[in-house]
């Protein structure tokens, strides 16, 4: 799903923002002659980079904070990513060979590739290159090699390393990230790939990426809010571990004593909290709302937002509602490829979570660290058949009993009187209740007792 930004404002260019881009060109082809000095620059230029043409990436009306932002990641950088020549990457993919093409979009192109690292053995990395044709996308290719060579937690993407070259065919700006074997959880739910996920994978990839968001929130000294979180961005590994891609919008947080971030709108459509769209005030549970978007993704199956449905089904948490509120149609939610192998009990409570992400009033919605915990709790609480992703047995229905054959009639006879005996009742004082027990005496063929042949005496009244 593409990214779009909304606009709800509007800036017009400035001689300042001229100067910004003239004053870039020049520190670009400076930077160009060593790699090194690109590497020293990026921060600087993040803050200057076609501000007119990109005001929907950072909006902020204090441009000093962007510069303090960038300067504090730059400052940080502690990952030694590997700066590599453009040479290296093109002889990695084979001149960028289309055979090798495992991403695509506006931004450019996403090839598969092989690097030499320490110890001359080789890497399978992802190479993503922008496309030379202007300078689209620069402000985020910057913004995420600056947060990338800071953070570091298993359940985020790690980049290996960047290229920045400038030559007569215009700029080239690549990206290497360890590559994610089994692609994302896009292509998984969408049914890209061959296989289905089971629900015990669903489960722990939501832990993981829910694990990912509350390390960017709460974990680091300063908080960085994703701003873009959707299936499309959480890649899966070869052991389907979930790590966090596309940092590229990513901004810092609000600082202390500030509720929010203003800022243009920037997202996906579907995932975008409400009052982000509305207002532009960004904070950690803009974030947190679209989780719980991802979370009904992940029992469903189905896009945020499908266009070729009917209109009242094209948005999911809207589409959800109905079936949600009635338990008994709440298992018409269930993604058709789990094929029945689910435990609907925990079905329901990562629906209840995820109604909790979703909640109207951001300050109402939980913290990342909250969401983890309860996943856990999800989890553990699947019994062991559950667990191995075994369909949940629901009980037969007891067989209807056929009925017996009707016996042929018999008659009472002094033979067979002797099989009736009477018993007593409690009753008030005299007035004793006498029932019969009947042993195969009725006349079924007339659906009622032949006295015909009862004598009296036949019949002996118990003490």
């Amino acid at each position: 799903m593409k990214c779009f930004h909304f606009s709800i404002g509007h800036k017009t260019p400035t001689d300042e923002d001229d100067n910004n881009n003239r004053a870039l060109s020049l520190s670009l082809s400076r930077s160009s002659t060593r790699a090194s000095s690109w590497a020293r620059s990026l921060s600087v230029a993040s803050t200057s980079f076609d501000t007119s043409r990109r005001l929907d990436f950072d909006s902020s009306n204090n441009s000093s904070d962007a510069v303090g932002f960038s300067e504090l990641l730059s400052q940080r950088r502690a990952n030694d990513l590997r700066v590599f020549t453009f040479k290296e990457l093109k002889l990695a993919t084979k001149s960028f060979n289309r055979s090798l093409v495992i991403g695509e979009g506006g931004f450019g192109c996403v090839y598969r590739g092989v690097v030499k690292v320490a110890g001359d053995r080789n890497l399978d990395v992802a190479v993503k290159q922008l496309s030379r044709n202007g300078l689209q996308g620069h402000k985020e290719w910057i913004n995420e090699v600056n947060i990338l060579g800071v953070v570091n937690h298993p359940n985020l993407v790690k980049l290996v390393g960047y290229c920045a070259e400038d030559d007569e065919r215009g700029i080239q700006r690549l990206l290497v990230y360890e590559l994610m074997r089994n692609k994302s959880l896009e292509d998984h739910l969408l049914g890209r790939v061959g296989s289905t996920l089971s629900w015990m994978t669903r489960l722990h990839i939501a832990q993981g990426a829910a694990r990912g968001l509350a390390y960017l929130h709460e974990e680091m000294d300063f908080q960085l809010i994703f701003r873009d979180f959707k299936t499309s961005n959480i890649l899966l590994d070869e052991e389907f571990n979930p790590k966090l891609s596309d940092f590229g919008l990513a901004r810092q947080g609000p600082t202390a004593g500030l509720g929010h971030v203003s800022t243009v709108v920037v997202g996906t459509i579907g995932y975008a909290a409400p009052e982000y769209i509305h207002t532009g005030r960004l904070t950690s549970k803009s974030d947190v709302w679209s989780f719980g978007v991802v979370l009904y993704e992940l029992i469903t199956g189905r896009r945020a937002v499908e266009r070729n449905l009917p209109r009242n089904e094209q948005k999911l948490i809207e589409w959800v509602k109905p079936y949600v509120s009635d338990s008994k149609k709440f298992h018409l939610l269930m993604d058709p490829r789990l094929e029945g192998e689910y435990s609907l009990k925990s079905a329901r409570k990562l629906s209840s979570l995820a109604n909790k992400c979703l909640t109207k009033n951001p300050k109402a919605r939980p913290k990342m660290s909250e969401v983890v915990e309860t996943l856990g709790k999800i989890i553990d609480d699947l019994s062991p058949s559950q667990a191995k992703n075994e369909p949940e047995l629901v009980p037969e229905p007891e067989p209807e009993l056929e009925p017996e054959p009707e016996p042929e009639p018999e008659f009472v006879t002094e033979e067979n009187a002797e099989n009736i005996v009477l018993r007593k009742q409690e009753g008030n004082g005299n007035n004793l209740k006498k029932i019969f027990d009947f042993k195969e005496l009725r006349n079924r063929s007339i659906g009622r007792f032949d006295w015909r042949h009862w004598r009296p005496g036949m019949i002996k009244h118990g003490s």
